[in-house]
């Protein structure tokens, strides 16, 4: 293999126009949804017990993602500065087919059996969502954020209390769609990303401002809820009670405001970091973080494959967790991923998603040379 190739692949994870911090925050993300799927995680996180803190994975890990996925949709929409004309067209047109394939790849990983909620129809039912919002500017796009974390948690318990889900075909409905991820609120923390994209991630002003913000709203929203005193009990027994709350994977306010304030710390911490030398140490998560869609998607198929072989069906839980599977599992797709983005470059279905979309949406300047029949 020449110098030339191992050095293209070398730049291409390291120098511009790769985000070194995006990157690393999309590798927590996924290897938050990694620790929890794979386990065994109880009660939730309590500041005096550091044996409780690993359970900040539950329900933020996917938020996180979320937001990324926002701040992915603005930056290929012009970044600073919306697109226009036909770039924006272009943009917006292979957003959906991007959306359109997530969410056949998700469905496909719902019929592995695997027993997680997946998170790629409600990432794909995200991505069109967001498509009109791909005009918008910065100031306009963190105020409608902040406007859905406020409202929509009081609509989504509403939502969440139809008949519909309960009829026959409402679970499955509920699978293709990601309604565990509900659309209708998470859009939210996609607003999020997407402000912070055309904010200017890569400055080091809006950096401090995300850690500061974010860290402040999730102080503020935590603090509501432990003072509360809320569960879930409280939570079934009031509309209030089940908006009231910040527990992972709920849709409450407190969680929305919360969770959502955590994701853009964790973002601008990661930013941060990455202005440092400690990007070198955090080179394999970057890795991750630069194929999330294939290192999310290995990790279901390899445990569809080894729960099949071992426990004799995919869908086992228990029997899988405690294999002990997270180690094995997380190291092996950091070094996948780390020797991939080095030797090859760009993940694989990162590529294939990609060039699918950009040969079912030519760019004007590709419309223009075709010839014409």
């Amino acid at each position: 293999m020449s110098r030339g190739h191992l050095a293209t692949r070398w730049d291409r994870l390291n120098a511009p126009p790769r985000i070194l911090g995006v990157d690393l925050a999309r590798s927590l993300a996924v290897l938050g949804m990694f620790a929890a799927h794979l386990l065994w995680i109880s009660g939730p996180v309590e500041i005096a017990e550091p044996s409780s803190w690993l359970a900040v994975v539950q329900g933020r890990s996917s938020i996180l993602f979320a937001v990324l996925a926002g701040v992915s949709i603005g930056l290929v929409t012009g970044g600073r500065t919306p697109l226009t004309g036909d770039a924006a067209a272009t943009a917006r047109l292979r957003l959906v087919v991007r959306a359109f394939v997530l969410w056949i790849l998700g469905v496909l990983l719902i019929l592995t059996g695997v027993p997680v909620f997946v998170i790629l129809p409600a990432y794909a039912l995200l991505f069109l969502v967001s498509v009109p919002l791909t005009r918008l500017t910065a100031p306009t796009l963190l105020v409608l954020a902040a406007a859905l974390a406020l409202v929509m948690p009081f609509v989504q318990v509403v939502l969440d209390a139809l008949p519909l889900w309960s009829m026959s075909g409402g679970y499955e409905l509920a699978l293709a769609i990601g309604w565990h991820y509900p659309f209708t609120t998470w859009i939210a923390f996609v607003a999020a990303g997407m402000g912070a994209a055309r904010a200017g991630v890569t400055r080091r002003r809006v950096q401090w401002w995300l850690l500061g913000a974010g860290g402040a709203l999730a102080a503020v929203a935590y603090g509501l809820h432990a003072a509360s005193g809320a569960d879930e009990q409280s939570e079934a027994m009031s509309y209030l009670g089940a908006v009231w709350t910040a527990r992972p994977h709920s849709s409450g306010l407190l969680e929305a405001v919360g969770s959502g304030g955590f994701a853009l710390a964790v973002l601008g911490a990661s930013l941060l970091v990455c202005r440092t030398v400690v990007r070198w140490v955090v080179l394999p998560l970057r890795a991750v973080g630069a194929m999330p869609l294939t290192a999310y998607t290995l990790q279901l198929v390899v445990w569809a494959i080894v729960a099949s072989a071992v426990l004799g069906d995919s869908g086992d839980l228990s029997g899988f967790r405690d294999l002990e599977p997270f180690w094995p599992l997380t190291l092996g797709t950091v070094v996948f991923c780390t020797a991939w983005a080095l030797l090859i470059g760009r993940g694989p279905l990162e590529t294939a998603v990609d060039r699918l979309a950009r040969l079912t949406v030519r760019d004007a300047s590709a419309r223009a040379a075709a010839p014409r029949r």
